[in-house]
């Protein structure tokens, strides 16, 4: 994957653009370290969201929001 600074990336952006539209993904860099990568917007280069992938292999107690509330007021000075 090529890379390129931010000045080059201002410089030829139609140039890359185009590349990308093509398939070409590349990253912009400021300073050799990596800021973004660009692929075109048809890629499926990220995973897909999984919502509720960990349903039933975990349990929250009803009471979480007020597990250790004393300690926690305790802390804050909550005893003065």
């Amino acid at each position: 994957m090529q890379t390129v600074n931010i000045h080059q990336a201002k410089t030829h952006l139609s140039r890359l653009v185009a590349r990308a539209a093509q398939g070409e993904c590349f990253v912009i860099a400021r300073a050799g370290k990596p800021l973004v990568r660009v692929v075109p917007v048809d890629a499926t280069d990220s995973p897909k969201k999984r919502l509720g992938f960990m349903t039933g292999e975990i349990s929250v107690p009803k009471d979480f929001d007020r597990m250790g509330r004393d300690e926690i007021a305790a802390l804050f000075g909550a005893d003065e």
